[in-house]
């Protein structure tokens, strides 16, 4: 049955999937950097191009992975078995990430670049194929929007239970030695999110399945798919939403420190506040959906988006209140639109197979991800051009006028900038729920004629054999 309403145990359980995900891919994207340079002693070159080498990798391994995804056969399906067996490897991967030998130096780097890539290899092999997932648990696209909300608040759990405890644990665990207290640390987050990944495996169904018969190359696949304009457009939108966003997270504890002037107390509130508009936008997200066209819940929140943006820009930094008030705002706005965005992406590979005949899940949201990750890898390098830009100087009380004006475009105006192209993209993507509702039925349609074919086919080599 492809069309199933799910029940609560299986969003939730869908949600544990990535809230899994993100103990190991939240650390990394908050705390890695610093403890690169910070404890375990390298120099942040050598950490940028650790990061940086990864991306190149990615652009291999992800279509090849999500070519594996969809051709594994199994009793489990074809994505869950890996959302079972690989979150042990990696669990050990990223704890021996977070491990600080007593070696050379040049041994220590080598270590590093090794453990990071086995991590993020590892990583790519579970994510992509629980990405894909929700392309396969139903075909109602009401009910994406639902399960994918649960997955991001379940996601925003995560963040903030690594916001709150990490470092604490880190001090506690490690007794005054970090590189301790952060191994210590990462072991206990592991075996958390391999609970997590446990449930999303227990709860979670395949139910969508690729036409019979369907064996494709790799390249043929890309070429199918390079067919597919919403596909392509979706790419893009992912590509500026994971930009804003991960511009506007990297620039908000220097927003927080230089241009509202708050203590270490203040930083954690403004930064958490954040992920609680962002957890609550993503709660309520599937309300607005069921009562108006997803895509243009998506459009509207964007725009409020861009509005609020503009606005925190124009407040002073003095007045904390409002820009906290703001920023919430922002982020609450960006979390309507996050579980629809991944809704959209299955719509895209649902109107791919309605206008090719091919279902690609698995490579299609290998893509998706890839994306996501050059849009974490761009706000990176904007956030280090901007603030050399702006003179930033590290360590100091007080920063020069420019570097304060570059914080804050990196907090409003740039990602408002972003969302606006953001906006057209959506707005070109173009299937409403009307239009999917006629896709879904036309697909079962065909399924059913399809069926009516195999059965009439079997019969009749039935009855040829008989007559033999």
């Amino acid at each position: 049955m492809r069309n199933a309403k799910l029940s609560v145990k299986e969003k939730i359980g869908f949600g544990m999937g990535d809230a899994g995900n993100n103990m190991t891919f939240a650390a990394v994207v908050m705390y890695l950097s610093y403890f690169y340079t910070d404890v375990y002693g390298i120099s942040p070159a050598v950490v940028g191009t650790i990061f940086i080498s990864m991306r190149f990798v990615d652009a291999i391994t992800d279509p090849l992975m999500g070519t594996l995804a969809d051709r594994t056969r199994s009793r489990w399906g074809r994505f869950r078995p890996y959302i079972l067996f690989i979150p042990v490897p990696l669990a050990a991967a990223c704890i021996l990430m977070f491990t600080s030998p007593e070696w050379s130096e040049n041994a220590k780097i080598v270590y590093a670049f090794a453990t990071y890539f086995a991590m993020s290899l590892l990583y790519t092999a579970v994510n992509i194929p629980y990405c894909a997932l929700g392309g396969v648990i139903t075909d109602d696209h009401r009910e994406r929007v639902s399960f994918q909300s649960w997955r991001f608040i379940l996601v925003g759990v995560a963040y903030l239970i690594l916001n709150s405890g990490l470092m604490p644990l880190v001090e506690l665990l490690g007794n005054g030695d970090e590189a301790q207290g952060f191994q210590y640390t990462m072991a206990i987050m592991s075996v958390i999110a391999l609970a997590m990944f446990g449930f999303c495996f227990t709860t979670v169904r395949e139910r969508i399945q690729p036409p019979p018969k369907q064996q494709e190359r790799l390249m043929t696949t890309l070429k199918a798919l390079a067919k597919n304009e919403k596909w392509r457009i979706i790419l893009g939108i992912t590509f500026l939403q994971a930009l804003q966003f991960f511009l506007r997270q990297g620039a908000a504890i220097y927003f927080a420190t230089y241009v509202l002037g708050l203590g270490a107390t203040g930083i954690s509130v403004f930064v958490t506040s954040g992920v609680v508009g962002k957890i609550a936008g993503t709660a309520i997200s599937t309300w607005f959906s069921n009562r108006f066209s997803k895509r243009r819940v998506f459009l509207a929140s964007t725009c409020a988006l861009i509005l609020a943006s503009v606005l925190l820009y124009l407040v002073p930094g003095s007045w904390m209140l409002l820009a906290t008030v703001l920023f919430i705002i922002v982020n609450f706005m960006h979390g309507i639109g996050t579980p629809i965005s991944w809704a959209l992406m299955a719509d895209a590979e649902d109107y791919g197979e309605w206008k090719t005949g091919t279902r690609n899940t698995g490579v299609s949201f290998a893509g998706n991800l890839f994306f996501l990750k050059l849009g974490l890898a761009f706000s990176g390098g904007m956030i280090g051009f901007l603030l050399s830009w702006g003179g930033y100087q590290a360590g100091v009380d007080q920063q020069s006028a420019s570097a304060l004006n570059a914080i804050s475009l990196m907090l409003t105006l740039i990602p408002a900038a972003i969302s606006f192209v953001l906006a057209i993209a959506i707005w070109l993507f173009g299937l409403d729920d009307r239009a999917m509702d006629d896709i879904r039925h036309d697909l079962e349609s065909r399924k059913g004629e399809q069926n009516d074919i195999d059965v009439s086919t079997s019969t009749a080599s039935g009855s040829a054999f008989s007559r033999t």
